[in-house]
């Protein structure tokens, strides 16, 4: 039998870095990027360093976002691919929303709406910084490129929001405990078999633990 009090680790140091970097170079892109793009919005850089500051600060946060988004890739592409089980779990996502989840297949280390989550933002990260670099230096790229950039950006800011705050509402509200998987790096064996039982099992064997 596993003691409940065994702390199964989920995220490295480099992991924790990696996420917390591209959280706060995100909020800190999101917030001068809402208060650039709207007037109704621009009391947003008063909690950014002000308007004449965040003109030069959103572009270079947005790069250090992608950067850290690019390091992300490099560490998890591998473990996000979908596999049969997957699909069947975004066939079925609404019984996790409705914590249904005897009736969802197992998961592995990341659930199938994780590894939706990290390709929308890869994408969304990539439209960013495509449009951005476009909108940063207007005057070497053709008007029809500019009104293309002028129209992908806030979309793609939009979509990367979007599941940003679906992102904190599980990892905070909707799943307890899993905000000390990336705060301290560990979650409890409980935990680690109810939410990703395959991971569970493949740790579990690999430190030749007794089946419970």
């Amino acid at each position: 039998m596993i003691s409940p009090e065994i702390r199964i680790p989920r995220f490295d140091a480099y992991e924790r870095v990696m996420h917390w970097m591209s959280a706060l170079s995100f909020v800190y892109a999101a917030l001068t990027g809402l208060a650039i793009w709207s007037p109704k919005l621009y009391w947003l850089a008063a909690l950014s360093g002000g308007g004449f500051v965040i003109r030069g600060t959103h572009p270079w946060a947005g790069v250090i976002f992608t950067a850290v988004m690019g390091w992300m890739f490099a560490r998890w592409a591998k473990t996000m691919g979908l596999d049969a089980d997957d699909r069947v779990w975004l066939g079925k996502m609404e019984k996790y929303a409705t914590h249904k989840h005897d009736e969802l297949p197992e998961s592995g280390r990341f659930n199938a709406g994780q590894k939706m989550l990290f390709w929308s933002q890869v994408l969304t990260a990539l439209g960013l910084l495509g449009s951005g670099v476009v909108l940063w230096f207007p005057e070497s790229a053709p008007r029809t490129l500019r009104l293309a950039a002028i129209a992908l950006h806030p979309l793609a800011a939009i979509g990367s929001i979007a599941g940003i705050i679906v992102h904190v509402y599980m990892g905070v509200a909707a799943v307890p405990q899993s905000m000390r998987a990336m705060l301290r790096g560990y979650v409890v064996p409980e935990w680690a078999r109810f939410h990703h039982a395959k991971w569970y099992r493949e740790w579990r064997d690999a430190n030749t633990l007794q089946k419970p």
